[in-house]
């Protein structure tokens, strides 16, 4: 394997430059990457890859030697995937490597079939497994990142609105599972706890189906909720969640409930001793008041 070693050392400007051509014919991402960026890094890899084979195992590329490329490959395609490159552009990077690689080969060991035949084999089996790396890489990343936006979606989603001194108000929307019930007791509890609230509203109209599940999940939050002082309203309780919640036998008796929002803050602020009283219009309003259909009439 000394031979393919020697081939892409003393073919490494040609090889280079036909590689990046490949990929330019296939793949225009100048907006994401700059030619020479591009040619830094192709010419990094070969090196990478001339390490390799000379490491005595050129197959096998999980072995020890080569280390150097497969970080730099991983490191190319976690890049690459926060970029915002597809998954064929990425592996394109390494597999747009064989044209020029084997043609190379062909050129120098054309008077020896047998050399050549090993060395296109084991170069089209290295390159084979170089892809795997960039794949396995980029799909590892995008999880990380679909993951990292899941959590930020969930906290953006379950906000904790300060509606009146000691009162606050958590609208939820959309399923409650597990792992955003936990999501949403923890913005709950902070806020309870930074604002010395006593009452929380947790508004479930935008909640499409309220199963035994969902119905656990808000049990739970209630229960922490108390724990830290606080009494929960859940609002929003059409008649199909109401029907549904007695269907399945769930019991909601130590729990205050309302239709809407609207009433829910109203049952806080009494339960807070206070109340809304409508302000009763000044002479000056009046006036203006009367003035304004008065107006109208006379044009």
């Amino acid at each position: 394997m000394s031979d393919l070693a020697e081939i892409i050392s003393r073919n490494e400007d040609p090889i280079r430059a036909e590689w990046i051509r490949d990929m330019s014919k296939s793949i225009q991402r100048t907006d994401l990457i700059s030619k020479s960026e591009l040619d830094e890094q192709c010419g990094a890899l070969l090196k990478a890859v001339v390490s390799g084979i000379k490491s005595g195992n050129p197959a096998n590329i999980r072995t020890g030697g080569w280390t150097q490329a497969r970080e730099f490959l991983e490191g190319i395609s976690a890049s690459r995937a926060r970029q915002g490159f597809s998954p064929t552009e990425v592996a394109t990077f390494v597999l747009s490597l064989k044209q020029p690689l084997i043609a190379a080969i062909r050129h120098d060991l054309a008077k020896s079939q047998d050399k050549l035949f090993d060395a296109v084999w084991t170069a089209t089996e290295l390159l084979d497994g170089l892809a795997l790396v960039t794949t396995e890489a980029y799909l590892a990343t995008r999880e990380q990142l679909i993951l990292r936006q899941q959590e930020e979606l969930m906290e953006l989603s379950t906000p904790v609105v300060k509606l009146w001194d000691g009162i606050l108000a958590l609208p939820i929307i959309g399923t409650l599972d597990s792992a955003r019930t936990q999501v949403v007791m923890e913005n709950l509890l902070q806020t309870v706890v930074s604002t010395n609230s006593r009452f929380a509203i947790i508004d479930i109209t935008g909640v499409p189906t309220v199963d035994t599940l969902v119905a656990q999940h808000l049990l739970k939050t209630i229960t922490a909720a108390r724990l830290m002082g606080a009494e929960c309203i859940i609002s929003g309780v059409r008649p199909q969640i109401a029907q549904t919640i007695v269907h399945l036998g769930i019991n909601l008796e130590d729990v205050m409930t309302r239709a809407n929002l609207a009433d829910a803050f109203g049952l806080a602020l009494q339960r807070s001793g206070r109340i809304v009283v409508r302000k009763a219009a000044s002479p000056t309003e009046s006036k203006g008041l009367l003035a304004g259909p008065l107006a109208r009439q006379e044009s």
